[in-house]
Protein backbone atom coordinates (compact mmCIF):
# COMPACT_ATOMS: atom_id res chain seq x y z
CA UNK A 1 0.00 0.00 0.00
CA UNK A 2 1.05 3.77 -0.81
CA UNK A 3 -0.41 5.64 1.81
CA UNK A 4 0.49 9.96 2.05
CA UNK A 5 -0.56 12.73 4.33
CA UNK A 6 -1.68 16.17 3.97
CA UNK A 7 -0.95 18.07 7.30
CA UNK A 8 2.27 17.67 9.10
CA UNK A 9 1.44 19.80 12.29
CA UNK A 10 1.80 18.78 15.66
CA UNK A 11 -0.07 15.13 14.91
CA UNK A 12 0.12 14.86 11.43
CA UNK A 13 4.03 14.92 11.48
CA UNK A 14 4.09 11.95 13.89
CA UNK A 15 1.61 10.01 12.20
CA UNK A 16 3.78 10.64 9.06
CA UNK A 17 6.86 9.23 10.40
CA UNK A 18 4.67 5.86 11.83
CA UNK A 19 3.34 5.50 8.35
CA UNK A 20 7.16 5.36 7.08
CA UNK A 21 8.25 3.20 9.98
CA UNK A 22 5.88 0.63 8.27
CA UNK A 23 6.74 1.28 5.06
CA UNK A 24 3.94 2.23 3.54
CA UNK A 25 4.36 6.93 3.06
CA UNK A 26 4.85 7.30 -0.48
CA UNK A 27 4.07 10.90 -0.32
CA UNK A 28 3.11 14.39 2.08
CA UNK A 29 2.62 18.00 1.45
CA UNK A 30 2.27 20.59 3.95
CA UNK A 31 0.62 24.02 3.50
CA UNK A 32 4.28 25.50 5.48
CA UNK A 33 7.03 24.15 3.20
CA UNK A 34 9.59 23.87 5.69
CA UNK A 35 7.72 21.39 7.93
CA UNK A 36 7.39 19.26 4.42
CA UNK A 37 11.07 19.97 3.87
CA UNK A 38 11.99 18.57 7.34
CA UNK A 39 10.20 15.35 6.74
CA UNK A 40 11.44 14.67 3.37
CA UNK A 41 14.97 14.97 5.46
CA UNK A 42 14.47 12.49 7.82
CA UNK A 43 12.75 9.83 5.38
CA UNK A 44 14.12 10.48 2.49
CA UNK A 45 10.70 10.70 0.91
CA UNK A 46 10.11 13.43 -1.45
CA UNK A 47 7.77 16.26 -0.39
CA UNK A 48 4.56 16.39 -2.79
CA UNK A 49 4.38 19.45 -5.24
CA UNK A 50 0.68 20.16 -4.18
CA UNK A 51 -1.88 18.27 -2.48
CA UNK A 52 -3.17 16.47 -5.85
CA UNK A 53 -0.14 14.94 -6.34
CA UNK A 54 -0.01 13.00 -3.21
CA UNK A 55 -3.32 11.69 -4.39
CA UNK A 56 -2.19 10.53 -7.42
CA UNK A 57 0.38 8.84 -5.69
CA UNK A 58 -1.23 7.14 -3.15
CA UNK A 59 -3.92 4.60 -2.71
CA UNK A 60 -4.91 6.01 0.98
CA UNK A 61 -4.58 9.75 2.06
CA UNK A 62 -4.31 10.77 5.84
CA UNK A 63 -5.22 14.89 5.76
CA UNK A 64 -5.03 16.73 9.66
CA UNK A 65 -5.83 19.92 9.40
CA UNK A 66 -6.95 22.54 11.60
CA UNK A 67 -10.61 23.33 10.36
CA UNK A 68 -13.61 22.63 8.56
CA UNK A 69 -12.80 25.45 5.96
CA UNK A 70 -9.38 23.74 5.64
CA UNK A 71 -10.33 20.33 4.88
CA UNK A 72 -12.66 21.45 2.23
CA UNK A 73 -9.93 23.27 0.70
CA UNK A 74 -7.37 20.48 0.85
CA UNK A 75 -10.50 18.21 -0.73
CA UNK A 76 -10.81 20.36 -3.41
CA UNK A 77 -7.26 21.08 -4.11
CA UNK A 78 -5.97 17.10 -4.39
CA UNK A 79 -9.41 16.36 -6.44
CA UNK A 80 -7.54 16.67 -9.66
CA UNK A 81 -5.06 13.98 -8.47
CA UNK A 82 -8.35 11.75 -7.63
CA UNK A 83 -8.51 8.20 -8.80
CA UNK A 84 -10.82 5.23 -8.22
CA UNK A 85 -9.75 3.23 -5.35
CA UNK A 86 -8.36 6.52 -3.45
CA UNK A 87 -9.42 6.65 0.32
CA UNK A 88 -9.32 9.83 1.77
CA UNK A 89 -9.20 9.12 6.13
CA UNK A 90 -9.40 12.72 7.31
CA UNK A 91 -7.76 12.69 11.08
CA UNK A 92 -9.02 16.35 11.72
CA UNK A 93 -11.68 16.85 14.02
CA UNK A 94 -14.11 18.90 11.99
CA UNK A 95 -18.07 19.07 11.79
CA UNK A 96 -19.97 15.83 11.04
CA UNK A 97 -21.58 18.30 8.21
CA UNK A 98 -17.98 18.75 7.10
CA UNK A 99 -17.01 15.45 6.99
CA UNK A 100 -20.44 14.77 4.83
CA UNK A 101 -19.78 17.19 2.69
CA UNK A 102 -15.85 16.14 2.32
CA UNK A 103 -17.59 12.93 1.25
CA UNK A 104 -19.51 13.66 -1.45
CA UNK A 105 -16.94 16.13 -3.12
CA UNK A 106 -14.71 12.97 -3.33
CA UNK A 107 -17.23 10.63 -4.47
CA UNK A 108 -17.99 13.00 -7.99
CA UNK A 109 -14.02 12.11 -8.45
CA UNK A 110 -15.02 8.29 -7.64
CA UNK A 111 -12.63 8.34 -4.59
CA UNK A 112 -13.71 6.57 -1.44
CA UNK A 113 -13.71 9.02 2.26
CA UNK A 114 -13.88 7.50 6.02
CA UNK A 115 -14.08 10.62 8.81
CA UNK A 116 -11.54 9.14 11.05
CA UNK A 117 -10.83 11.54 13.79
CA UNK A 118 -8.18 10.52 16.56
CA UNK A 119 -7.82 10.99 20.29
CA UNK A 120 -4.44 10.03 22.39
CA UNK A 121 -2.87 13.19 22.07
CA UNK A 122 0.81 14.17 21.00
CA UNK A 123 1.99 11.32 22.42
CA UNK A 124 -0.43 8.75 21.03
CA UNK A 125 0.50 10.60 17.38
CA UNK A 126 4.12 10.07 18.39
CA UNK A 127 3.99 6.27 20.20
CA UNK A 128 1.02 5.16 16.78
CA UNK A 129 -1.06 4.57 19.85
CA UNK A 130 -3.77 6.60 18.49
CA UNK A 131 -7.71 5.64 19.40
CA UNK A 132 -9.10 5.94 15.51
CA UNK A 133 -13.07 6.89 15.32
CA UNK A 134 -14.35 6.01 12.18
CA UNK A 135 -17.25 6.62 9.90
CA UNK A 136 -18.23 5.39 6.44
CA UNK A 137 -18.25 2.47 4.67
CA UNK A 138 -17.21 -1.12 6.48
CA UNK A 139 -15.26 -1.95 2.75
CA UNK A 140 -13.71 1.33 2.78
CA UNK A 141 -12.63 0.98 6.08
CA UNK A 142 -10.84 -2.47 5.61
CA UNK A 143 -9.29 -1.49 2.85
CA UNK A 144 -7.72 1.34 4.78
CA UNK A 145 -6.79 -0.44 7.87
CA UNK A 146 -2.76 -0.86 7.23
CA UNK A 147 -2.20 2.47 7.14
CA UNK A 148 -4.71 3.11 9.86
CA UNK A 149 -3.14 0.73 11.94
CA UNK A 150 -0.11 2.02 12.15
CA UNK A 151 -0.84 5.32 13.72
CA UNK A 152 -3.15 3.61 16.12
CA UNK A 153 -3.85 1.18 18.78
CA UNK A 154 -7.52 0.95 18.43
CA UNK A 155 -9.61 1.64 15.52
CA UNK A 156 -13.68 1.58 15.63
CA UNK A 157 -16.23 1.73 13.17
CA UNK A 158 -19.37 4.07 14.30
CA UNK A 159 -21.85 4.16 11.54
CA UNK A 160 -21.91 6.01 8.13
CA UNK A 161 -19.78 9.17 7.12
CA UNK A 162 -20.03 11.85 9.89
CA UNK A 163 -20.29 9.51 12.99
CA UNK A 164 -16.84 9.43 13.34
CA UNK A 165 -16.91 13.35 13.77
CA UNK A 166 -20.01 12.81 16.53
CA UNK A 167 -18.04 10.29 18.52
CA UNK A 168 -14.74 13.03 18.51
CA UNK A 169 -17.39 15.65 19.71
CA UNK A 170 -18.33 13.05 22.48
CA UNK A 171 -14.17 12.82 23.17
CA UNK A 172 -13.79 16.45 23.23
CA UNK A 173 -16.59 17.53 25.57
CA UNK A 174 -15.86 14.69 28.18
CA UNK A 175 -11.74 15.46 27.75
CA UNK A 176 -13.25 19.49 28.61
CA UNK A 177 -15.22 17.93 31.52
CA UNK A 178 -12.53 15.64 33.17
CA UNK A 179 -10.39 18.57 32.73
CA UNK A 180 -12.38 20.90 34.31
CA UNK A 181 -12.85 18.40 37.17
CA UNK A 182 -9.34 17.68 37.88
CA UNK A 183 -7.43 21.62 37.46
CA UNK A 184 -10.67 22.37 40.16
CA UNK A 185 -9.88 19.72 42.57
CA UNK A 186 -5.92 20.34 42.18
CA UNK A 187 -6.60 24.18 42.96
CA UNK A 188 -8.43 22.95 46.17
CA UNK A 189 -6.12 20.73 47.16
CA UNK A 190 -3.67 23.57 46.83
CA UNK A 191 -5.79 25.94 49.11
CA UNK A 192 -6.01 22.87 51.40
CA UNK A 193 -2.15 22.98 52.15
CA UNK A 194 -1.37 19.58 50.25
CA UNK A 195 1.23 18.32 48.33
CA UNK A 196 0.12 18.01 44.73
CA UNK A 197 2.64 16.04 43.71
CA UNK A 198 1.46 13.39 46.01
CA UNK A 199 -1.97 14.13 45.51
CA UNK A 200 -1.77 13.66 41.99
CA UNK A 201 0.03 10.00 42.64
CA UNK A 202 -2.13 8.86 45.18
CA UNK A 203 -5.63 10.03 43.49
CA UNK A 204 -4.42 8.40 39.76
CA UNK A 205 -4.63 4.93 41.32
CA UNK A 206 -8.42 5.05 43.04
CA UNK A 207 -11.86 5.39 41.40
CA UNK A 208 -10.83 9.02 40.00
CA UNK A 209 -7.99 8.22 38.28
CA UNK A 210 -7.88 9.28 34.43
CA UNK A 211 -5.91 10.05 31.13
CA UNK A 212 -5.81 13.91 31.91
CA UNK A 213 -4.99 13.70 35.02
CA UNK A 214 -2.35 10.53 34.90
CA UNK A 215 -0.18 12.91 32.09
CA UNK A 216 -0.79 16.45 33.01
CA UNK A 217 -1.66 16.25 36.35
CA UNK A 218 2.44 16.60 37.54
CA UNK A 219 3.06 19.15 34.79
CA UNK A 220 -0.07 21.25 35.29
CA UNK A 221 0.86 22.55 38.68
CA UNK A 222 4.32 23.97 37.77
CA UNK A 223 2.38 25.64 35.03
CA UNK A 224 4.23 23.28 32.16
CA UNK A 225 2.07 23.47 29.76
CA UNK A 226 3.89 23.27 26.56
CA UNK A 227 3.29 19.95 25.31
CA UNK A 228 -0.27 18.22 24.37
CA UNK A 229 -3.50 19.67 22.88
CA UNK A 230 -3.56 23.68 22.21
CA UNK A 231 -6.20 25.55 24.47
CA UNK A 232 -7.36 27.38 21.20
CA UNK A 233 -8.06 24.42 19.19
CA UNK A 234 -9.65 22.75 22.00
CA UNK A 235 -11.51 25.96 22.40
CA UNK A 236 -12.31 25.34 18.27
CA UNK A 237 -13.36 21.96 19.07
CA UNK A 238 -15.72 22.48 21.43
CA UNK A 239 -17.28 25.63 19.67
CA UNK A 240 -17.91 22.51 16.77
CA UNK A 241 -19.84 20.60 19.97
CA UNK A 242 -22.22 23.30 20.63
CA UNK A 243 -22.82 23.72 17.43
CA UNK A 244 -23.87 20.52 16.37
CA UNK A 245 -25.59 19.86 19.62
CA UNK A 246 -27.56 23.50 19.21
CA UNK A 247 -28.32 21.91 15.39
CA UNK A 248 -30.58 19.21 16.99
CA UNK A 249 -32.45 21.17 19.58
CA UNK A 250 -29.72 20.77 22.62
CA UNK A 251 -27.46 22.00 24.83
CA UNK A 252 -24.18 21.29 26.27
CA UNK A 253 -24.24 23.68 29.78
CA UNK A 254 -20.92 22.55 31.18
CA UNK A 255 -19.10 22.84 27.82
CA UNK A 256 -21.25 26.16 27.38
CA UNK A 257 -19.95 27.69 31.10
CA UNK A 258 -16.26 26.78 30.60
CA UNK A 259 -15.82 28.01 27.24
CA UNK A 260 -15.28 31.52 28.27
CA UNK A 261 -12.76 30.63 31.02
CA UNK A 262 -10.42 28.87 27.89
CA UNK A 263 -11.28 31.94 26.01
CA UNK A 264 -9.54 33.99 28.77
CA UNK A 265 -6.42 31.93 28.67
CA UNK A 266 -6.37 32.43 24.94
CA UNK A 267 -7.07 36.34 25.36
CA UNK A 268 -4.08 36.08 28.19
CA UNK A 269 -1.83 34.40 25.74
CA UNK A 270 -2.06 31.17 26.65
CA UNK A 271 -4.09 29.95 23.72
CA UNK A 272 -0.66 27.88 22.20
CA UNK A 273 -0.36 26.52 25.32
CA UNK A 274 -1.67 22.50 26.56
CA UNK A 275 -5.78 23.43 28.11
CA UNK A 276 -3.90 22.06 31.96
CA UNK A 277 -3.29 25.63 31.39
CA UNK A 278 -6.68 25.91 33.22
CA UNK A 279 -5.11 25.42 36.77
CA UNK A 280 -4.16 28.77 36.24
CA UNK A 281 -7.70 30.04 35.75
CA UNK A 282 -8.91 27.41 38.70
CA UNK A 283 -6.15 28.92 41.29
CA UNK A 284 -7.94 32.39 41.26
CA UNK A 285 -11.49 30.19 43.19
CA UNK A 286 -8.77 31.14 46.21
CA UNK A 287 -7.39 34.68 45.38
CA UNK A 288 -5.91 34.56 49.26
CA UNK A 289 -3.44 32.70 47.98
CA UNK A 290 -2.62 34.03 45.09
Amino acid sequence: MKAGVIGLGAMGYPMALNLHRAGLLASFWNRTPARAEALAAETGVAAASDPAAVAAACEVLITCVSADADLLEVIDALLPGAHAGLIVCDCSTVAAGTAREAAQRLRHAGAGFLDTPVSGGVEGARKGTLSVMAGGEAALLERACPALEAISARIGLLGPVGSGQATKAVNQIMCAGIGQAVSEALAFGRAMGLGLDQVVDVVRAGAAGNWFLDHRGHTMIRDENTIGFKTRLLVKDLDICVDMARAVGGSLPTIEGLLPQYRELIERGHGDEDHSALYRIKRRLFPELE
